[in-house]
């Protein structure tokens, strides 16, 4: 039959003609209003990679990120570490090409750009296939005018300007930076569809792991404190080039964030606080837990622990597969025969957050700063370890965002209705909305 010229397709529609009893010149109308045969353009994409299921070590080295991985050679407290971050340059990818959508609607990680420096430290353990487009660039709902932020300062050009109605146009680099400073319970990783809106936005994005998390060192010697942190950060940027940039921190990387603008504010462009915790003093409502109490009670965590306190405590009782994709870290963590070295850095982390509030410290910030809450909200630490009438008063972010807003001078509040500890994943298009129209 290929000798004639007759393909399968063809083949097929003569026998459903013959078989119908259709004239010749039906079945050539028939055929001219087929669909094109699918080729390598128009196929759907193929399914992306599965994570990991299985053990995960503790430096992650066999867990993918959305981006190649680069390392930040740190010396701090007598110890050489490494410091995982992604360093991901504007997009150059033209108006319309295929790119990942947002982190609400899909559960895939996206098809990485190249980041800005040549030669990545690691590459991804695999290469994410590349997904249908996201338009992030409709109006956006919130048309609020940012704080002034001042002129950007030099070797970093000033942007365009750009009406709080209209998007910068993908693939024009503004000459801006924006850093992403993940939470407790997540990575670097965890910002994959941020990463991508604020490339296509025009912005360099540094993520970095922090010291004790994701692909970075966890030194079980070290003094973990958020001015620690913060330094490491800001080393990580002088090592870039990048002297000032706007900081947007999600969860216990909010209270980073703030110790970040209070040390360095002429290094902080705007200030971004995305459902953070240390809105309230644990320490006022919750008995005091010494580092071994956290740490027995890490040990015992389980991937079906991990889901039922994510499920519940970050996105009201629902489950869906993006938020699978979330916790597969900290799952994997459990599986490893090391796992008692994420236990035991998790358990120093812990009392960091216990033992140095940021509360205190918000009427002293005198940054551009705009906090985005899901009032939904209720994560508080060490909830379960109080009685019932002090717990049920622990993290109500609908009042905790508003009482934050009146102690930082000049500040912003965006509440997110109905959505809870983490918007960039549960209610993308609404936390872009509200990030984008503050970091023009």
């Amino acid at each position: 039959m290929a000798k004639h010229g007759i393909g399968s397709v063809e083949l097929a529609l003569a026998l459903v003609c013959v078989s119908t009893g259709l004239s010749l010149d039906a079945c050539a109308t028939t055929k001219a209003n087929m669909p094109p045969a699918a080729t390598a353009d128009t196929q759907p994409p193929p399914p992306v990679p599965q994570l990991p299921t299985g053990p995960i070590d503790p430096e992650a080295t066999n867990f993918p990120y959305p981006y190649p991985v680069k390392f930040f050679e740190l010396h701090s407290q007598g110890l050489t570490l490494k410091m995982a971050y992604l360093d991901v340059a504007a997009s150059v990818a033209p108006l319309g090409a295929a790119t990942p959508p947002a982190a609400s609607t899909a559960n895939a990680t996206p098809t990485a750009p190249q980041p800005a420096a040549a030669v990545p430290a690691q590459k991804p353990a695999a290469e994410p296939a590349p997904l249908v487009q996201k338009d992030y660039d409709q109006p956006l709902a919130d048309t609020e005018r940012a704080a002034d932020p001042g002129a950007p300062p030099a070797g970093q050009a000033a942007s365009a300007p750009v009406t709080a109605n209209a998007a910068r146009a993908p693939g024009q680099a503004n000459g801006r930076c924006a850093v992403l400073l993940h939470g407790k319970n997540f990575s670097a990783a965890a910002w994959a569809s941020t990463i991508d809106l604020l490339s296509r936005q025009g912005y360099r994005v540094i993520a970095p792991d922090q010291i004790g998390f994701g692909k970075s060192s966890k030194p079980a010697t070290y003094q973990y404190s958020f001015a620690q942190l913060a330094h490491n950060t800001r080393a990580l940027l002088d090592s870039l080039g990048l002297p000032r940039c706007s900081i947007i921190a999600h969860s216990m990387g909010g209270m980073l964030a703030v110790r970040f603008a209070l040390l360095f504010p002429a290094a902080t462009e705007r200030l971004i606080l995305v459902n953070p915790i240390g809105l309230e003093d644990y320490s006022v409502s919750v008995p005091y837990r010494s580092i071994d109490d956290w740490f027995t009670d890490e040990l015992k965590q389980t991937p079906e622990s991990i889901r039922e306190y994510e499920r519940t405590s970050y996105y009201g009782g629902t489950w869906k597969p993006a938020y699978e994709e979330q916790m597969q870290l900290l799952a994997g963590y459990t599986k490893h025969p090391d796992y008692s070295r994420v236990a035991w850095v998790s358990a120093l982390t812990y009392d960091m957050i216990f033992t140095q509030p940021v509360l205190h410290d918000l009427p002293r910030l005198r940054v551009p700063t705009r906090f985005i809450i899901g009032t939904r909200d209720r994560t508080a630490l060490g909830r379960k370890f109080v009685l019932p009438q002090t717990a049920a008063a622990l993290g109500n972010y609908e009042v905790l965002g508003q009482k934050a807003r009146d102690l930082v001078p000049g500040s912003q509040l965006i509440e997110l209705a109905g959505v809870g500890h983490v918007p960039q994943i549960e209610a993308f298009p609404q936390f872009r909305d509200a990030l984008l129209s503050f970091m023009r």
